[in-house]
């Protein structure tokens, strides 16, 4: 199993709270990778007024082909923050020339471009950068969005953060996400460590998919570029809400009917049965099969936390006003916001969606069985 833990708090936080988080359920995980997102960005990101953020790693020519390609398309740089590190990484890390993050200005061509359209075309440079990095084999992108930071490598997660420098004033942020990684895979593709990301939704995951391939065949068919590359049977729960939001527009508690629909006895006397009964028909590819917990963040700043049927995943939401936690475990939980009130913690169950909106004054608790919110 793998150890998740978000933040989300009123004031910016040192990504490094997650990672001690990650480390004191270290058990739960095996050293072999670590995968931040960074959202909400404190420090100078906030002044870059919407600018898109590139984050990911690059050989030196692989940085020279980057800068090459991004003047060519008209995007000069607004801010950047590279991490240079020493020549010999620490054991288990493989050795990197830069990780790079770097906020660009918008072409002046694109000024008079709807919003949709800018968040398409920073999709589509994102996957043009991922596919000439794996040609190459000179850069990995994580992400190319507004807001967004992204930082993923391998090896245990506390020695990666002190070699990486984290605890830098420039990676504050008042929503972050990391994952400490259990491998399943003999080989480890960053592409196939969470958090996984597409146009400002994140998810990260602990389980087993084991629907993966009927919902990464009707994702793929659906005639979107973004749904691709799939190294992880995790990364289609981040495209599913993609689906039930851009798509679908429907809200996150139509999420849980999507991946975990009710059975037809519950839906007949559910007040909205009958509209729950067609998605249920029409989405029941999407269906999925855990055991999984995820833990997700969306482009309105809202955290996210959901089981599967099974409810064989362990996960814990608690905190208190401007600062709450969503953990694998307790003890995660504890080791960042002990002065909690602990008899408010709450352990979804498998009918649960729980969700923190912007202001981080409460945990709100959707259940299946509620009356779902109006269709925009």
């Amino acid at each position: 199993m793998c150890r998740l833990f978000a933040l989300t708090s009123t004031e910016p936080q040192s990504p490094m709270r997650a990672i001690e988080a990650l480390d004191v359920m270290r058990e739960g995980h095996d050293g072999s990778g670590v995968g931040l997102f960074l959202s909400d960005l404190g420090g100078p990101w906030e002044e870059l007024d919407g600018a898109p953020i590139l984050s990911g790693i690059f050989s030196n020519e692989g940085l020279k082909r980057l800068d090459r390609f991004m003047m060519d398309i008209g995007f000069m740089t607004k801010y950047k923050l590279s991490i240079k590190v020493p020549k010999s990484p620490p054991p288990g890390v493989p050795k990197r020339d830069i990780y790079l993050i770097r906020a660009y200005e918008l072409p002046e061509e694109w000024e008079d471009l709807s919003r949709d359209e800018i968040d398409f075309r920073l999709m589509k440079i994102r996957l043009q950068l991922r596919q000439m990095g794996q040609e190459n084999e000179d850069m990995i992108v994580f992400s190319f969005w507004p807001d967004c930071i992204m930082i993923k490598e391998i090896g245990d997660p506390l020695t990666v953060a002190e070699y990486l420098q984290l605890d830098r004033k420039e990676l504050r942020a008042r929503i972050i996400l990391a994952q400490g990684r259990q491998n399943t895979n003999y080989a480890i593709n960053l592409y196939a460590c969470h958090p996984f990301f597409i146009q400002g939704i994140a998810t990260m995951t602990n389980g087993e998919n084991t629907a993966f391939v009927p919902i990464r065949d009707f994702l793929s068919s659906r005639g979107f570029a973004g749904y691709m590359g799939y190294q992880s049977d995790s990364e289609v729960f981040t495209h599913i809400m993609h689906y039930t939001l851009n798509m679908l527009g429907l809200d996150v508690p139509y999420y849980k009917h999507i991946i975990t629909p009710l059975q037809d006895h519950d839906l007949e006397d559910h007040p909205n049965g009958d509209f729950l009964r067609h998605l249920k028909h029409s989405c029941r590819r999407l269906v999925i099969d855990g055991p999984n917990c995820v833990i997700g963040c969306l482009p309105d700043k809202r955290v996210f936390m959901v089981q599967d049927r099974k409810k064989l995943r362990p996960g814990v939401v608690g905190g208190k006003p401007g600062l709450f936690a969503l953990s694998s475990e307790i003890c995660g939980l504890d080791a960042i916001i002990p002065d909690r009130d602990k008899s408010s913690d709450f352990q979804p169950m498998h009918l649960d969606t729980v969700i923190i909106g912007p202001d981080r004054q409460e945990v709100q608790i959707c259940s299946q069985k509620d009356t779902l919110p109006p269709i925009h």
